[in-house]
């Protein structure tokens, strides 16, 4: 499953909308084309579901969502096919909730809340009538943001984009070691902290450093640990 960010402006149609009144003549009438914005006005203050994604530093991260079948209106008037629409919203006090950076077209506040709007492409016409399940909605958003914030990290503590490279394959080597460096870093950090919370990411590296020194000075484990512990 994945999700697609699409901008407040994205023109649907409501599939599960009771449908106009039928006048006798002409073809049958469908549900008027509104944008995503407009759509979200005339939700029902019920209709949104809380779901917690995991724990945080502050407590459990929490985001409620709410899906709707729709169709999506194309170029040159063309109707797309049938796609769930996926719209998040969090407090706007809540500052412990992680979504991707979007643009400023693809969200949108009020004042109390801040808006996402996402489209869960469909593959098969089966596929179209199952409902996709919140939680799984709810993992996938957050996992870009936990994407986002890797790459952040591996810029400002690995290097990532410190690179002079020539080739494909020295570029791939030098994100491939990176990518690994910030993966160390982070577990080191997690591991740290279940012993003491306040090691930081920073004191990690420090400590690395460190260690890395052992192979060309005669710096022992108490010398080692009384620098780490200066620091």
């Amino acid at each position: 499953m994945y999700v697609l960010g699409v901008p407040c402006t994205t023109a649907v149609r409501d599939l599960e909308a009771p449908l106009p009144a039928y006048q006798g003549r002409g073809r049958p009438p469908k549900p008027p084309w509104q944008s995503v914005t407009a759509w979200r006005h005339a939700l029902e203050p019920d209709v949104w579901t809380r779901l917690t994604v995991r724990e945080g530093e502050k407590g459990p991260v929490e985001l409620e969502l709410v899906t709707r079948r729709v169709q999506t209106h194309l170029e040159r008037k063309r109707t797309g096919p049938q796609e769930w629409l996926v719209v998040t919203r969090h407090p706007l006090a809540d500052d412990s909730v992680l979504e991707t950076q979007a643009s400023r077209e693809a969200c949108e506040q009020d004042a109390r809340y801040g808006y996402r709007y996402y489209l869960t492409p469909t593959q098969t016409h089966a596929s179209a009538l199952e409902e996709p399940s919140l939680a799984e909605l709810a993992r996938v958003i957050q996992a870009g943001s936990c994407i986002e914030a890797s790459f952040r990290r591996g810029k400002s503590e690995a290097g990532m984009d410190a690179y002079q490279v020539r080739t494909w394959e020295g570029w791939h080597h030098h994100m491939a070691l990176t990518l690994i460096a910030v993966w160390f870093l982070v577990n080191e950090t997690h591991r740290g902290q279940q012993l003491t919370p306040a090691l930081t990411l920073p004191q990690v590296r420090y400590g690395l450093s460190v260690l890395l020194l052992e192979g060309f000075c005669a710096l022992s484990i108490t010398s080692i640990c009384r620098h780490v512990q200066r620091q």
